[in-house]
């Protein structure tokens, strides 16, 4: 196969008119035919997302590369913690295996913290002699964000001896350090922890690109730092990435990393060779993937674009194999298996209720739109009960792998006016979650979770509306796209029938039991300050 147009080369910096010749999997030539005609298309290496829970866009490893080729993405950075924290190894496992049946690059990373914390149940264990283990898998490239930062710089045993096992298999560390500054962040960093997606402050991501880390660019579905880091592209060009981290299946329907590079260079004035660097070639580079960079020998994987401003709908060839064209994808549907790790029971309004000794919270999470950081208000009087007129609203979390009184707490910011909402996913441990305007209304759309054994419900007094996730109840068995319609369905319930005033409710709520994302969060053992590493109270 032999494609002509015009070359880029980001590297060498520098567009030329060309052909490319393609033997089987692999270019065995490129050929430089004259100077760049504007006339032509525009032939480059394809997007890579540097950081990415493929389980939260509830899809299937080889579902989610269905609908990412469409936007020219070849392949992703993926930590699988999400389903770790359910099923363990055996999680893991399963990602990597279903999405062998695709042509398309899985990176997968060893999860180093399931559970993510000893303060919330989770549904297995990974330990240092597991993550020993996955790291002389071929399709483990390095070890996932080390979440508990506290026990990188205080030197935990455990969490030193997974940074050695990745270190030993000459593998990457990924950091996940949110606004750690000063001394402490060169401490975590100092332990060979290399990148960090989770800046959401343009003066902590100055520091961290100090110090040399290398920070990845995180716009998902629910926490947007773009705006703020993107200045510092133009500067630390060679030590930025491009990442997701959680994107929901109709954002993704709409949009991946192509999205991402057009900002870039329209909106903010990012040099074109330098964009393309962020989102192409560093991330091949510093997790030594497989995916070719357009260079002779290399896999053939890259994208045809008809001009270079539109990034839209490309052919995507991936191993010499055209995967994506004009918008549709060319990748089969694989039916996927079901795996589940759920005690199915009900609850009632008793469970959640307060006695009358309940003397209130005092301590009221607040919600940020588009952000995973939480705010702490001081409520006084303390709340006793939800008061949507206030927007204060009760947080429920209910275990699901042992049966155990829920915790509650209470929250501002979502806006709620009649109803509730319920999921299956709260990362990391991925217990039910809820949040409503009434007891009444949050034990229904608890007890569709359970009756589903997964998923993401809206209710309100008269009406209600699921998507089911039977996967380890994070992952849909559907077509990608047939879950992105059912998606949007419970959104719009969501937003329009429930009146919550956040962008993107069900992704906010996943974050809300999130213990290592400051500063107050709900496990379900109790309310929990991410600033004190401690329980409140």
């Amino acid at each position: 196969m032999n494609i002509r147009g015009n070359i880029v080369d980001i590297t060498g910096r520098k567009i030329y008119f060309g052909e490319v010749h393609v033997q089987g999997s692999v270019i065995e030539k490129i050929t430089e035919l004259g100077e760049e005609d504007v006339n032509e298309v525009y032939i480059m290496p394809g997007f890579v997302d540097a950081h990415v829970h493929i389980e939260s866009s509830m899809l299937t490893p080889s579902q989610f590369a269905r609908m990412a080729v469409v936007h020219g993405t070849v392949g992703t950075v993926s930590d699988p913690h999400e389903i770790a924290n359910v099923l363990g190894v055996d999680g893991v496992k399963y990602m990597i295996e279903d999405g062998r049946q695709v042509p398309f690059h899985f990176a997968f990373g060893a999860p180093s913290c399931v559970p993510a914390t000893s303060f919330e149940t989770a549904g297995a264990i990974i330990d240092a002699g597991d993550i020993r283990e996955m790291m002389q898998w071929d399709d483990i490239y390095y070890l996932a964000e080390m979440m508990n930062y506290p026990g990188a710089i205080n030197g935990d045993a455990e969490v030193l001896a997974k940074i050695k096992a990745a270190k030993d298999a000459g593998k990457p560390i990924d950091g996940h350090a949110p606004g750690l500054m000063g001394e402490d962040m060169e401490k975590y960093f100092q332990r060979g922890i290399s990148t960090d997606h989770e800046c959401y402050l343009k003066e902590e991501a100055e520091g961290k690109l100090k110090a040399g880390v290398k920070v990845l660019i995180r716009e998902g579905s629910a926490a947007k730092n773009f705006e703020t880091l993107i200045p510092l592209a133009k500067n630390h060009a060679q030590q930025m990435m491009f990442c997701s981290d959680d994107k929901h299946p109709d954002d993704l329907e709409a949009g991946h990393i192509n999205q991402l590079v057009k900002r870039a260079i329209d909106d903010h004035g990012v040099d074109f060779f330098d964009a393309l660097y962020k989102a192409c070639i560093h991330p091949v580079m510093h997790y030594q993937l497989p995916i070719g960079l357009l260079r002779e020998g290399d896999n053939a994987d890259f994208v045809i674009f008809s001009n270079k401003t539109d990034w839209q709908y490309p052919e995507t060839f991936v191993s010499g194999v055209m995967v994506a064209s004009e918008g549709v994808t060319e990748i089969d549907f694989q039916a996927p298996v079901i795996l589940n790790n759920f005690k199915t029971r009900t609850i009632t309004e008793n469970d959640i209720a307060h006695d009358d000794d309940f003397q209130g919270h005092s301590a009221v999470i607040e919600v940020f739109d588009g952000q995973l950081i939480t705010g702490r208000l001081h409520h006084d009087p303390p709340v006793k009960a939800p008061d949507p007129s206030t927007d204060v609203l009760k947080l429920v979390v209910v275990n699901r792998y042992n049966e155990e009184k829920p915790a509650v707490a209470y929250i501002k910011g979502f806006g709620i006016k009649d109803g509730a909402l319920a999921s299956s996913i709260a990362h990391d441990s991925h217990n039910i979650i809820a949040v409503g305007s009434s007891d009444a209304c949050i034990v229904r759309a608890i007890n569709l979770i359970m009756e589903n054994e997964g998923g993401i419900c809206g209710v309100s007094p008269d009406d209600d509306v699921t998507l089911p996730l039977p996967i380890a109840g994070l992952i849909s068995e559907l077509d990608g796209y047939m879950v992105a319609e059912k998606y949007k369905a419970v959104h719009q319930f969501a937003r329009e029938d429930l009146g919550s005033s956040l962008t993107s409710p069900f992704m906010s709520l996943s974050f809300m039991a999130l213990l290592v994302i400051p500063e107050l969060k709900l496990s379900d053992k109790g309310l929990f300050d991410g600033k004190r590493f401690e329980f409140v109270g």
